[in-house]
Formats: C-alpha cells, structure tokens, sequence
C-alpha cells in the first residue's frame, strides 16, 4: 500500500441520500484507507436543520466551516457559525447542524475511533 492517497471529495458518494432531504454526507476514512485519521464533508441546503443529533463515545471531532453559514446545537446551546470557523468538539457533547441562508458546508475532521464505531444518533432537540 501506498504511503499516500490522493481523493477528491466529489468523487465519494452521498452516504445520507434520501434518509434526510436537504443534506449531504461523505464520509472519507475507508476511501482514504486511514487507520487514525476521519474526514467527511457534510452540505446542508439553506434552512435545512439535521432532524437528527449524535455524539460520540471516544472520538473528538473539528469542525471546519468550509461555505456558507448556519447554526451548531450543542447540549442546548445554539450558536452561530460563519466562513472559515473552526469548532472543536468533546466526545460526550451532542451536536447537530443547520443551514444558515445561503446552506452550510463543513468539513469534519475525526480521530481514531473504535472499530465498531463510537457514534450516537440521538434526537436533535433544537431550542425555539
């Protein structure tokens, strides 16, 4: 096996397909063949709120804001997030998105987690 691998995000499928309307997911750490290293790209179209929340069990997460603008729910704090933010999240901390006016593109960045995975989807419970 290589020392590297190069891939372009548009050539990886659409992992959340038609389970929520409005987003997008690509999920890179098999097609990159990362042992450590999770990267994935999210899009949500403009006022679209993820209908679903999660957490991890081990896994800090960065998120980089890559387009657009939207909001982050964490715990049950909502807040704003514009071009180029970075937001680095805990493990046990419950998050979800939503697009702001012109839709939100993130880059997720992930450390290693275990084998069988370490997410949990939750409800997003969204303060009004």
């Amino acid at each position: 096996m290589s020392s590297y691998v190069v891939k372009n995000l548009t050539e990886v499928p659409d992992s959340v397909g038609e389970r929520a309307p409005g987003i997008e997911g690509r999920f890179l750490r098999t097609h990159l063949g990362s042992r450590d290293l999770g990267l994935s790209q999210f899009r949500y179209g403009p006022g679209v709120r993820s209908p679903v929340a999660h957490h991890h069990k081990t896994q800090e997460e960065a998120y980089v804001v890559a387009a657009g603008s939207g909001r982050l729910l964490l715990d049950q704090e909502v807040i704003d997030l514009h071009l180029w933010d970075v937001v680095r999240v805990a493990p046990e901390v419950v998050r979800a998105f939503e697009g702001g006016p012109d839709g939100l593109e993130l880059i997720c960045i992930g450390g290693p987690r275990p084998e069988e995975g370490d997410g949990v989807m939750v409800p997003a419970e969204w303060p009004e």
